[in-house]
């Protein structure tokens, strides 16, 4: 990956002196180290005020020891091997008059004159809630918002909210999974609410089920709170700040009474995986009682056991005709510092994403991305591979300008981003709006199946 800049010009400075006499040596020296001044300054403002763009080939099945930013005439990477025999699958999507595209190999764009980018904004879309409105909450800068996803075979389709909400009429769109899902979910909800009137949207929170309805097109965009897919003691999506949290592995049943019928399922899980190397299970007993008998589990087994149990439960209930399913890829964090900036506290007061050519290692954890791949490979379920290209993002996390307890960080809160900012989840317009993107490419483009569809 490179970044391109205009080459700057500068005056041509013409030897000072009168009478045609010569400057002396020590003059000669000075003018030297202040030119050299002038000209490295001009520089780094440059990069960081014009980047252009950011290439970067995004496979989905890449190590964080293989993924290198790469100059544009590349040639293509070979494909690692993983341990668990996954094969590479490349999402093709057919775009209209274009070949069709793999919408996970591309650049990141840069709007300078954000004309185009970001697609709503914050201060229109009332349905944000305040863990992730970075601007309302003190952030100064909006570069964040204004980089866009351009895959190198093709070009994504515009969101367009009215063709979609026809698209949605008469049917139900769920997000199922972790609050990165919830972050996905308000997206999409802000790229659709500006087409219609205000009396004809309701947002309804019930417990576990968050449903956004578009009143005129009987058409629903839902979010069910299920961190694990399967049961868990944080299924309380009020109160789940649990310090030991404990997995009923097979146990879905309960969660997918809610699914049933949706007409398009978008699932994750991934984050709260990552507290540390072992899980706890348990088989027996109700996830309420305080003594709850466990065993410890590694993580990447008790992963595959899990996305098991879901994958029967896909095969046993989703028909391919009547409902679309897609699983999104890990939602990449920065907590620490990778990327070269000897003054960085995780991800605080970062304003442009990474740029280095060396290989990025933020700390995901890709095995687990293997076994979700493998896994999806074998169900009707498009795999969404979101996590290559959002792992270069790291200006675009909430940081210190979010919420910490149900209260928007005190000024002395974010001046310790090294207790306080969050490098998990995204600011609103950003990153996450690519996602809603790549499912806006792939429902708009696919066959229908049903009318309306």
């Amino acid at each position: 990956m490179r970044v391109l800049h205009r080459k700057p010009s500068f005056p041509a400075a013409a030897a000072a002196g009168s009478g045609g006499r010569k400057p002396n040596r020590p003059d000669l020296h000075r003018f030297a180290a202040l030119l050299f001044s002038a000209v490295l300054l001009a520089t780094l403002l440059y990069s960081v005020d014009n980047i252009r763009f950011i290439t970067i080939h995004s496979h989905p099945q890449i190590h964080p020891n293989q993924i290198e930013l790469v100059e544009q005439n590349h040639t293509d990477m070979p494909d690692p091997e993983f341990e668990h025999g996954a094969k590479k699958r490349v999402l093709s999507v057919g775009i209209k008059d274009q070949k069709s595209c793999d919408l996970f190999d591309g650049e990141w764009l840069y709007d300078e004159d954000g004309g185009s980018y970001p697609l709503y904004r914050e201060e229109q879309c009332v349905f944000l809630t305040e863990q992730v409105t970075c601007m309302r909450n003190g952030r100064k800068d909006d570069r964040y918002q204004r980089w866009r996803w351009q895959p190198r075979s093709c070009s994504l389709p515009r969101f367009d909210a009215k063709e979609f909400l026809e698209r949605l009429r008469n049917k139900r769109m769920m997000f199922v999974g972790d609050s990165l899902n919830r972050n996905q979910w308000e997206s999409m909800i802000c790229l659709v609410q500006s087409v219609i009137p205000w009396d004809k949207k309701i947002l309804v929170k019930n417990g576990s089920l968050n449903t956004f309805r578009a009143v005129e097109y009987n058409a629903t965009l839902e979010f069910y709170w299920a961190p694990f897919l399967v049961e868990s003691n944080s299924d309380n999506p009020n109160a789940h700040s649990i310090r030991d949290r404990i997995i009923k592995p097979t146990s879905i049943s309960k969660h997918g009474e809610n699914w049933k019928g949706v007409d398009f399922l978008i699932f994750n899980t991934y984050i709260w995986w990552m507290n540390g190397p072992r899980m706890k299970f348990t088989k027996r007993g109700f996830l309420s009682k305080r003594l709850v008998k466990y065993e410890e589990v590694e993580r990447t087994v008790a992963y595959r056991r899990v996305l098991r149990t879901w994958a029967r439960w896909v095969k046993d209930n989703i028909d391919p005709q009547k409902t679309m399913a897609f699983f999104m890829s890990m939602s990449p964090a920065h907590e620490f510092n990778s990327w070269g900036n000897p003054n960085a506290i995780r991800c605080a007061m970062e304003t442009l994403p990474i740029n280095h050519t060396g290989p990025i290692n933020v700390g995901t954890d890709w095995r687990l991305l293997s076994i979700a791949d493998e896994l999806t490979s074998q169900l009707p379920v498009h795999f969404i591979n979101i996590t290559a290209l959002s792992e270069f993002r790291k200006d675009a996390h909430t940081s210190v300008h979010t919420l910490r307890q149900g209260k928007v960080l005190s000024k002395e809160q974010q001046a310790d981003p090294a207790s306080y900012a969050d490098c998990i989840h995204w600011c609103l317009p950003g990153v996450p709006d690519v996602w809603n993107e790549f499912l806006y490419a792939i429902i708009m483009t696919n066959n229908p199946t049903r009318d309306s569809i």
